[in-house]
């Protein structure tokens, strides 16, 4: 019997080692420091080759392996965000394993590194009251399917009052999700700051999923229009007057701002439109020969604001759309900042946007 019990005990040991020797160590990634530099670590016995990348560095930056098969380099400070990045395991970009804050996208695997600042930064999670973030379904008629969208409600929102919100309908980029606004953009601490230092008006902000692949780009005008405005206004105490709706959106989201506010001026007082893609067969369709009564859309629009980086890929082609609305004796105010097609800006857009709403 002792005998039996010996071999048993060997094979369970034996079984917990290769266990252990299989299971990866309990490793902490990003580590951001007080000086505001970061440390990355990444476990891989068998990988040659680990680099991390990310939009607050120039470059990728080699990670060196330690004997038990841990990756890990430390980057230089850098200025206070928050920042997409990922590994290059061989010939393999991944995402961190060890991060569970992943960047909602549905193109690009990275993780999410937050740097806080000195001083809170606008899109902080601060000591403020808060709004509540809500997932709802609708009935999209146009697309023929229940589609999924998010739903901001500013603090002391109350459904059954007799206060009417305002609504500001905000748009993702290309391969980003209905979800990109609040885990990258942070639009709803954005607007709980904003808010809470009186320079934004309590508002109702709705992300709808904007990519309605395999239908025509163009059918997500018409998704916003005919489904997702009157399903809002259905079911949510909102101001159902143009001077009470405003259109945002970002890159692709930023084209389809232009083609849905510009199209529905009788539906849309506001129109934001960030970095925008325009290159696409609906822009075309609304905006080549266009010929608008540029008195009567100029009295439509309470505002009418693009914004682009200077080092935006994007930068050359917004610059001649805001030409051309200019030459059409259209009323647009440019925002041009530093910087590039990046998250980073799209917070410093939204934020900038905020305070100039529902005046």
């Amino acid at each position: 019997m002792n005998r039996i019990l010996s071999i048993l005990l060997a094979v369970v040991v034996s079984g917990a080692t290769v266990l252990a020797q299989q299971r990866p160590p309990a490793i902490s990634s990003p580590d951001v420091h007080k000086d505001h530099s970061i440390t990355f670590r990444f476990f891989s016995r068998n990988a040659k080759k680990v680099t991390v990348s990310g939009e607050f560095l120039k470059a990728p930056v080699a990670m060196t392996k330690d004997t038990s098969g841990i990756w890990s380099v430390t980057v230089p400070p850098v200025t206070p965000d928050i920042y997409p990045y990922s590994f290059m395991v061989d010939s393999v970009s991944i995402a961190d394993p060890s991060n569970t804050y992943i960047f909602a996208n549905e193109r690009f695997k990275r993780s999410i590194v937050d740097v806080p600042g000195d001083q809170p930064l606008v899109h902080s999670l601060q000591n403020v009251p808060h709004g509540k973030i809500s997932y709802r379904y609708y009935k999209s008629g146009t697309l023929g399917t229940a589609r999924q969208l998010l739903v901001y409600t500013p603090p002391g929102f109350n459904p059954n009052g007799k206060t009417k919100y305002p609504v500001l309908y905000l748009i993702h980029g290309g391969s980003d999700t209905e979800e990109t606004w609040t885990k990258v953009g942070r639009a709803n601490l954005i607007a709980d700051n904003l808010i809470a230092q009186g320079k934004a008006k309590p508002m109702v902000i709705v992300m709808p999923y904007g990519n309605v692949r395999p239908a025509p780009m163009a059918d997500f005008t018409k998704d916003m229009v005919n489904d997702i405005v009157p399903f809002v206004e259905a079911n949510y105490p909102v101001i159902k007057e143009s001077k009470g709706r405003a259109v945002a959106g970002f890159s692709v989201g930023g084209g389809q701002t232009l083609n849905i506010g510009l199209t529905n001026p009788s539906t849309f007082a506001y129109v934001c439109s960030y970095a925008p893609y325009t290159a696409t067969d609906e822009f075309k369709a609304n905006f080549s020969n266009w010929s608008p009564d540029s008195n009567k859309l100029n009295s439509q629009l309470k505002l009418f604001t693009i914004s682009v980086g200077t080092d935006d890929f994007l930068y050359e082609p917004v610059k001649q759309n805001i030409a051309m609305f200019t030459e059409k004796k259209i009323n647009v105010k440019p925002f041009i900042v530093p910087g590039g097609h990046t998250w980073m800006n799209c917070k410093l857009y939204l934020a900038n946007t905020l305070p100039q709403l529902f005046r």
